[in-house]
C-alpha cells in the first residue's frame, strides 16, 4: 500500500511519501535505542515540562491539526478539533500523575528469611515500537505516547499508511516540547517491515491497535522474540436497552454510539439488543435518527457523518450488508452506496439478523447497525456474547441490580451503564478474547510497558 494522503470526501491523492530506505531506518531505531539511556535516567518533573510543553504546543496547532485529520481521514470537522483537545489533556494528566503511578510501593517484607524491608519500583524497559492504526490519527498514538514517554521508555511510531502527515507531525512533536531527541520517531515503512523491526533486539515490546490478522502476526513475531505486547484489535460492541430504561434517552445515544468517528471506532457499539417489550419504541426512534443525520462534507460543522476513510473500507462495509440483505435481513435505512465522489455510505440500520449472515460474527467498521430482538436478559446476554469480540458494552436499565448482574456476565473489557462507551485517561482500556489483552490509560496503561522489579532488603 503507497503512503499517501487521499481525501476521502473526494477520493484524490493529495500527496505522496517516499518509505524510509533501510539506512534512514537504522538511524531511526538506533536514535531511539540511544536515547532510552538518557531518558529513563531523567527526573519525571523534567519529564512532566517536557510533556506539558508539547501539549501546549499541540493545542497551539489546533486548527491546523484539526485539518490534517480531516484531510486524512474524512472526520468531521468538530468531532477531529475534539481529538487534538483530549490528546493535550490526555498529556497532561500523565506529566501529573506518571511519578504516581509509578512509584516505590512497600510489601510485607518476608521476616522469616531476614528481611527487613521489601518494595517493589517500575522501571522504563527501553524502546517500544507501536503500530498503529488510521482511525484516530493522533489520540490513538497520544494515548500510547504519553504514559509511554511518561515511563521513561522511547517510541518508534509504524502509523497506517493513509495518515502520513499524522505521522511526521507526531514524529516532532515531542522533540519541540524538549524531550531528547529520538525519543519518540516514525517509521514510514511497509506493513511487510514491521516483522524485522518487531524483531529487532534494541525493541523491547510492542503495542499494536488494529486488526486481528496483524495482531496475531506482530504477537507471533514479539512471542518469538519473548517481548511484551499490548494488543487492541477492535470490536463489536453491543448495546443493551432493557423494559426499564429511559428508552429516548438510550435510542438518542444509540445514534451518537454508532456514527462517531463516522461509525469507525473499534469501541462504537454495533449490536443493539432490544428486550421485546420496548423493541418497537427504540427501532422507531433509532431508526428515525439514524435517517435524519447529515452526510456530506466533514469540513462543512453541520455534517453529522463524513465519508469512510479508504475506498476498499467502504466496500467491506457495502459488502456485509449486502450479504445480510441477500440472506434474509431487513433495511430500515440506508443500506445502499450512494453515486458521486468520495467514499461515503449512508447511517443504515439492519433487523432480521440470522446467524449465517457474515455482519453478526465480523466487526462492522462503519456506519452500519445490527438490531436485535431479545426476548428476556438471559436472551440479550446470549446475543451480546455471541460474538468472539469482547472490547467494550453498554446496558440501559432502570434497575440497578438488573445492571450489576450484567456487568458480571458480559464478556468485555468494560461495561457502560446507561452512557456511551469510551475511551478516558483516567479508565482502563482494553478488551478480551479476539478483542486482545492488555490495558491503555489510566495507571494501567503506564505500568504496562515497565518493568515491575522486587527489591529485597536485608
Amino acid at each position: 500500500m503507497p503512503i499517501a494522503t487521499v481525501d476521502p470526501a473526494t477520493g484524490e491523492t493529495v500527496e505522496k511519501f517516499a518509505p524510509h530506505d533501510e539506512v534512514e531506518l537504522e538511524r531511526r531505531i538506533a536514535m531511539a535505542h540511544a536515547a532510552a539511556a538518557e531518558l529513563g535516567g531523567t527526573p519525571f518533573a523534567r519529564r512532566a515540562e517536557w510533556m506539558t510543553s508539547a501539549a501546549d504546543l499541540l493545542e497551539a496547532d489546533l486548527d491546523g491539526a484539526a485539518a490534517m485529520l480531516v484531510t486524512e481521514m474524512g472526520k468531521p470537522i468538530g468531532q477531529a478539533e475534539a481529538e487534538v483537545r483530549k490528546c493535550a489533556r490526555t498529556m497532561r494528566f500523565y506529566a501529573e500523575h506518571a511519578e504516581e503511578f509509578l512509584a516505590e510501593e512497600p510489601l510485607r517484607a518476608p521476616a522469616a528469611v531476614g528481611a527487613r524491608r521489601a518494595s517493589t519500583v517500575y522501571r522504563p524497559l527501553g524502546v517500544v515500537l507501536a503500530v498503529m492504526p488510521w482511525n484516530y490519527p493522533l489520540w490513538q498514538v497520544i494515548r500510547f505516547a504519553a504514559p509511554a514517554l511518561m515511563a521513561g521508555n522511547t517510541g518508534l511510531l509504524k502509523h497506517a499508511s493513509n495518515v502520513p502527515r499524522a505521522a511526521l507531525y507526531l514524529d516532532t512533536l515531542f522533540e519541540r516540547g524538549g524531550f531528547p531527541c529520538g525519543s519518540f520517531t516514525t517509521l514510514l515503512i511497509a506493513a511487510a517491515q514491521v516483522d524485522a523491526v518487531v524483531r529487532d533486539p534494541r525493541v523491547r515490546a510492542v503495542t499494536l491497535t488494529g486488526s486481528e490478522p496483524a495482531g496475531r502476526a506482530v504477537a507471533a513475531a514479539a512471542g518469538a522474540s519473548i517481548k511484551k505486547t499490548v494488543l487492541e484489535l477492535g470490536g463489536s460492541d453491543p448495546f443493551l436497552v432493557m423494559p426499564t430504561a429511559d428508552v429516548a434517552a438510550a435510542a438518542a445515544t444509540a445514534v451518537r454510539a454508532r456514527v462517531q468517528n463516522n461509525g469507525q471506532s473499534c469501541v462504537a457499539a454495533k449490536r443493539f439488543i432490544v428486550h421485546t417489550e420496548v423493541y418497537d419504541e427504540f427501532a422507531e426512534l433509532f431508526t428515525r435518527g439514524m435517517a435524519e443525520l447529515v452526510v456530506g462534507d466533514p469540513r462543512d460543522r453541520r455534517t453529522d457523518v463524513g465519508p469512510l476513510a479508504t475506498e476498499s473500507g467502504r466496500r467491506d462495509v457495502a459488502e456485509l450488508v449486502d450479504d445480510a440483505v441477500a440472506k434474509g435481513a431487513e433495511v430500515l435505512t440506508g443500506g445502499s452506496v450512494p453515486a458521486g465522489p468520495g467514499f461515503f455510505y449512508p447511517p443504515t440500520v439492519l433487523a432480521g439478523l440470522t446467524p449465517e449472515m457474515r455482519i453478526v460474527q465480523e466487526e462492522t467498521f462503519g456506519p452500519v447497525a445490527s438490531l436485535y430482538r431479545a426476548t428476556d436478559r438471559d436472551d440479550a446476554l446470549r446475543i451480546a456474547n455471541q460474538t468472539d469480540f469482547g472490547l467494550s458494552s453498554a446496558v440501559w436499565t432502570g434497575d440497578d441490580d438488573e445492571a450489576d448482574w450484567f456487568a458480571e456476565r458480559l464478556e468485555a473489557g468494560a461495561v457502560f451503564v446507561n452512557g456511551m462507551t469510551a475511551s478516558y485517561p483516567e479508565l482502563p482500556f482494553g478488551g478480551m478474547k479476539v478483542s486482545g489483552y492488555g490495558r491503555e490509560l489510566s495507571a494501567a496503561g503506564i505500568r504496562e510497558f515497565c518493568n515491575l522489579t522486587t527489591i529485597w532488603r536485608g
